[in-house]
């Protein structure tokens, strides 16, 4: 029996001029769960995607899965073969398919006469690979009826499709980045169920808690290098992990300026129907960074998209600018116009043009104000451009990269950097620093910061008890039948302890000296 699951060694990659990958190893043991991290564009992606032959490797690599060694570039078809499979982050199923169709997409049982699909042989597929992992679900359920944590154990299922129980080592890209906080435990110990019968996994995360709660080892990149190999999670902490990703000191962003008191509101939302919830009121004080935060799935996550127009709630007003809004009518562009501009959970389907480029990203909210029906100026747009690559620390060549190309971490810059240059009243941030490195999360805070002290109101919707404590001046905890919570800590904790706990019962109109009539 080998002493390792699989052995990368010298791996380098270098696109035209840019070298991404330098001399990098990777050494994954039987049975463990490994994770690799590093900030966005460190080499990450790079590195799998050449075990998983997307890419090919510069001269020089050496590749052995189970002491086999597999020939360069990897053909996937020989890695998966070897046992190496891929959960992406978007778990790549289709809501409308059943759990049996979906693990079968690339591989469904067939007859080898007729070549049309045997849906009871390839239901028994499904069913054993299902009860290898202890997933209690059905062949013939709708992955879109299931919840998150079953939905992602339905790719991992396809991923071990064709692997023998104790064999093989699974890649999680960024796998967990879109389960609820609520959802994760039954995924991690899904994951457990994985390894504990032999099989490794590779674990890409950016999420440093999770990284040294869950896994065995890890690999740390930084521009291209290894810096920190097959570290035994047990001897770090978040602050260590983060020193070596960035390779200096990462500090809590915590606001120095606190919020004018006595400012002027400059947008109050009022009576706004929560389904499950009480209606919503609250005001947002200029300068002033509020917090909205709640059990995932209750519905409290609706509260940015009912706010800006994207979507239409049964009743609410907001009064922004002098105006009253009644935003069972109103419209992106109405609000828009009135002040408010938001920046969505999911940047690439719903916030950014990805195969354009960063320039026209960021112009777009401008062109109808700044631009003519017959000519729209480049000059401006190259201002917004430099100012926002300068104060956001986009990491890019030149506005003429397509966004596409980008980190993550950096398309979640320009999606900020193209609301902001719009300077609008109120700001409203839908999970700002999902899936970004702690670097560009620190960035992205500290934008949020200047934004208030430029006299913005932000609206800040997050399930991240970090990302509340160190931008907000208050936070409210919503829980559905009861009045908000509101709360000013600066401890991360007592958030999760007031989202989490049962809230006390609604009181009854005796309780409040009411009376009936």
């Amino acid at each position: 029996m080998t002493t390792t699951r699989l052995e990368a060694h010298g791996v380098g990659k270098t696109f035209r001029a840019a070298t991404v990958l330098r001399d990098a190893s990777l050494v994954v043991r039987p049975g463990e769960i490994h994770a690799l991290v590093g900030q966005n564009g460190c080499g990450k992606s790079t590195l799998i995607k050449i075990l998983t032959g997307y890419h090919s490797p510069d001269a020089g690599m050496s590749l052995a899965v189970d002491g086999q060694q597999l020939s360069l570039p990897v053909q996937w078809q020989a890695a998966r073969a070897a046992g190496v499979s891929v959960v992406h982050q978007d778990l790549g199923l289709l809501d409308d398919l059943t759990v049996s169709e979906n693990i079968g997409i690339g591989g469904f049982v067939h007859s080898l006469v007729t070549r049309r699909i045997d849906w009871k042989a390839q239901d028994e597929v499904a069913r054993a690979v299902l009860e290898r992992l202890e997933l209690p679900v059905s062949p013939r359920d709708l992955v879109g009826d299931l919840p998150a944590s079953h939905r992602a154990g339905v790719a991992i299922a396809r991923a071990l499709r064709d692997t023998v129980a104790g064999e093989g080592v699974m890649i999680l890209d960024e796998a967990t980045r879109a389960l609820p906080r609520d959802e994760l435990a039954r995924f991690h110990a899904l994951i457990r169920r994985v390894v504990a019968t032999g099989t490794s996994v590779v674990m890409i995360s950016h999420n440093l808690e999770e990284v040294l709660s869950v896994s065995d080892r890890v690999t740390v990149l930084r521009d291209g290098d290894v810096v920190g190999e097959g570290l035994e999670t047990a001897s770090l902490d978040e602050a260590a992990l983060a020193r070596l990703m960035l390779g200096s000191s990462v500090d809590r962003v915590i606001r120095s300026v606190a919020a004018d008191p006595d400012a002027q509101v400059v947008a109050r939302i009022e009576a706004l129907e929560l389904p499950g919830h009480e209606p919503l009121t609250l005001e947002i004080r200029r300068g002033e960074v509020i917090g909205l935060t709640g059990l995932p799935g209750t519905g409290f996550e609706e509260v940015p998209y009912l706010v800006s127009g994207a979507r239409r709630p049964s009743d609410g007003t907001m009064v922004i600018g002098g105006r009253r809004i009644d935003l069972r009518r109103s419209s992106v562009a109405a609000l828009m116009k009135a002040g408010v501009a938001m920046v969505p959970e999911r940047r690439v389907r719903d916030g950014l043009a990805v195969e354009l480029n960063v320039r026209d990203n960021l112009s777009l909210p401008s062109v109808r104000r700044k631009g003519r029906p017959w000519f729209v100026s480049r000059g401006w747009q190259h201002r917004i451009t430099t100012d926002s690559i300068h104060r956001l620390a986009i990491r890019a060549r030149s506005g003429h990269d397509l966004v596409k190309e980008l980190s993550g971490g950096n398309q979640q810059k320009v999606l900020f950097a193209k609301w902001l240059s719009v300077e609008p009243v109120l700001l409203v941030l839908h999970e700002p620093t999902q899936a970004v490195d702690v670097g560009a999360r620190a960035d992205l805070l500290s934008t949020v910061h200047r934004a208030a002290e430029e006299g913005m109101g932000v609206l800040l919707v997050s399930t991240e008890p970090a990302d509340l404590v160190e931008a907000c001046d208050r936070i409210y905890v919503l829980h559905p039948g009861r009045p908000p919570r509101e709360m000013r800590t600066e401890d991360a904790d007592e958030v999760l302890e007031a989202v989490y706990s049962q809230p006390a019962p609604a009181p009854t109109p005796a309780a409040t000296g009411a009376h009936h009539v």
